[in-house]
């Protein structure tokens, strides 16, 4: 099961800069998208129905902002797309998708930076974390494998940007929202891609200024979260910095095929 997560920014733009032919080529099962920023009338036949795919795109009520997106080779058997609170709902922030035993979750946290680029929307960021978190929790607890995917816009540690020192109050990088993601992993969800990569120098964001991406000069904010239920069928997981097309580039992770466990298959229904 290889599920396959980016931010692509816009994905009308992604789509003029090659969106297409990296989708025909990726090894995946699933490709979860954030920042989709249109609807589904918005985008050409091609990119909203790709041959092969299964897809369904939730977006925000605002046009042009927020928005997630969901590609799958096999039908899942349910699409949800609302938390129960509809300041968070209404920003089009989220898809629940059921294959199997599997829950996949692909979301689109928020960035605490206001409008004035200021820190005064890191509130609203921390509810959300907090609210998705609690609504996984009995899942969780029972053994359900859940994986969330996403662009987290957090970067967890200081090997997780390339400048930490110079960041430490700003949105993204702030101590509050840090110790939000590390309440996730301490309630036992696994970074993937941490459980096979504990170096430094790894990133999926990059400023738009010249020649931050060309040297590296990023931040690792896109996640694959597995829970314990999940982890258990974990395989792989990794980056790749060298696809482009938006700001941020795709991050992956691959799961033992059990992960569906014996229910996988059954009859698929969606809310399209």
């Amino acid at each position: 099961m290889h599920i396959w997560s980016w931010n692509v920014n816009g994905l009308r733009a992604c789509a003029r800069k090659g969106f297409l032919d990296w989708l025909a080529d990726v090894p995946a099962d699933v490709v979860a998208l954030q920042e989709v920023r249109a609807t589904l009338d918005d985008l050409p036949r091609k990119v909203a129905r790709p041959d092969g795919w299964f897809t369904h795109f939730s977006p925000a009520e605002r046009k042009g902002y927020s928005g997630v997106g969901l590609y799958a080779r096999q039908q899942p058997d349910r699409v949800d797309t609302r938390l129960g609170v509809e300041h968070f709902d209404s920003e089009g922030r989220l898809q629940f998708a059921t294959f199997g035993d599997l829950l996949l979750v692909n979301g689109y946290f928020p960035n605490g930076s206001g409008r004035n680029r200021d820190n005064s929307r890191i509130p609203f960021k921390l509810e959300f974390y907090r609210t998705l978190h609690d609504r996984l929790r009995p899942d969780v607890d029972a053994g359900r494998p859940i994986v969330v995917v996403g662009d987290f816009n957090t970067a967890h540690e200081e090997r997780d940007l390339a400048r930490p020192r110079q960041n430490h109050r700003t949105s993204g990088f702030c101590p509050e929202e840090r110790e939000e993601l590390d309440r996730w992993l301490r309630s036992g969800w696994v970074d993937t891609f941490r459980a096979f990569e504990p170096g430094e120098g790894h990133y999926t964001w990059w400023s738009n200024r010249p020649g931050v991406r060309q040297r590296n000069v990023g931040w690792r904010i896109d996640y694959i979260l597995a829970s314990p239920g999940a982890a258990e069928h974990l395989r792989a997981a990794g980056i790749a910095p060298d696809v482009m097309g938006s700001d941020h580039c795709p991050v992956h992770a691959s799961f033992d095929p059990a992960i569906l466990g014996p229910s996988a298959g059954a009859p698929a229904s969606s809310d399209r």
